[in-house]
């Protein structure tokens, strides 16, 4: 007895929705790449024999992110056939409305990243509130990952842990990053098994001179991949670059100073040489005196040493 009206109960449950508002989107999820343009579709149907004299139709999206914030796009309403569409949206969406055929489809032109989200068609339609008025779908806009980056973190001296990160900038789905090396020699190696791999960061622990090599970084989704490399050297900690670089900048600096030096050594030796020679010939000659007359010699005329002989004729006068 009991289970004959457990069967009766449901079945007047299942009874209780035919021919009540029903609203379907076909598929759960949507993929398409970034700046096509698309179509959601949206199919209805409304109870049988009734003409409502008003339906609104609505598409509303979602972020994909817990707690997120619903925002109607773009509304219908009919029978006036006004279609509302949300500022940001003009331009971009519309809607393809069919009331006998129960086709409510939204339109998207160039969409992007920022339409990564989920939608939702709805209708209401006064005086008919029992079956589904709403059905979800999720919009995945693909797009290809962009060129990683690649850097070193860290300190790439022997004993040090450091980290060599990859990055894309942009990718949708979300881009997989997987990384790999080869020695010196460019040949694969085996990976120290204490080495992680996890989220585009690759951890080096204990590093030492085996450690140095080539590694690339793969980040790839469903459309395609994209890769950054890397070159690590490992070297002594008094070896590193810094160190090296201060060196030989201390040996250029000691080198002019040096070269400073030896010129003005140079340049003051021969002064002196120049002032010695000039003393030697003022000791020579002295300044020319005039003659018996008074008159100085033409100045065509040599000098006149400073202690002349006695001729004959001084001996006569």
């Amino acid at each position: 007895m009991e289970r004959r009206i457990s069967t009766l109960i449901l079945l007047s449950l299942a009874l209780s929705g035919v021919g009540a508002l029903n609203v379907v989107i076909p598929q759960p999820l949507y993929e398409y790449a970034r700046g096509d343009n698309i179509t959601l579709p949206c199919t209805f149907t409304l109870k049988p024999g009734s003409t409502p004299p008003l339906i609104f139709i609505s598409w509303s999206i979602e972020g994909v992110a817990a707690n997120a914030k619903e925002t109607q796009i773009i509304s219908y309403y009919h029978p006036s056939k006004i279609t509302d569409v949300k500022k940001v949206y003009e331009g971009r969406a519309s809607m393809d409305v069919d009331i006998n055929s129960g086709k409510a489809n939204l339109k998207l032109n160039s969409i992007t990243l920022e339409d990564n989200k989920n939608f939702e068609c709805r209708l209401n339609v006064p005086g008919d509130d029992e079956g589904k008025p709403a059905a979800n779908t999720r919009l995945v806009v693909l797009v290809a990952p962009s060129t990683p980056i690649c850097k070193i973190e860290g300190k790439a001296e022997y004993g040090q842990n450091i980290n060599l990160t990859c990055k894309s900038e942009e990718g949708s789905p979300a881009p997989t990053y997987k990384w790999d090396s080869r020695d010196v020699q460019n040949m694969p190696r085996v990976r120290d098994p204490r080495t992680t791999d996890k989220g585009g960061v690759l951890s080096l622990f204990n590093i030492s001179k085996d450690t140095s090599g080539y590694y690339t970084c793969t980040s790839s989704n469903k459309i395609r991949s994209a890769t950054c490399n890397i070159t690590l050297t490992v070297m002594p900690p008094s070896m590193n670059i810094g160190s090296t670089a201060g060196i030989i900048a201390g040996v250029v600096a000691a080198l002019v100073a040096l070269i400073v030096i030896i010129y003005c050594c140079c340049c003051r030796k021969k002064k002196k040489d120049e002032e010695y020679a000039m003393g030697v010939r003022e000791e020579e000659y002295h300044d020319e005196e005039p003659d018996k007359n008074g008159k100085r010699p033409p100045a065509d005329r040599p000098p006149v040493p400073s202690n002349p002989k006695p001729t004959r004729r001084d001996y006569d006068d």
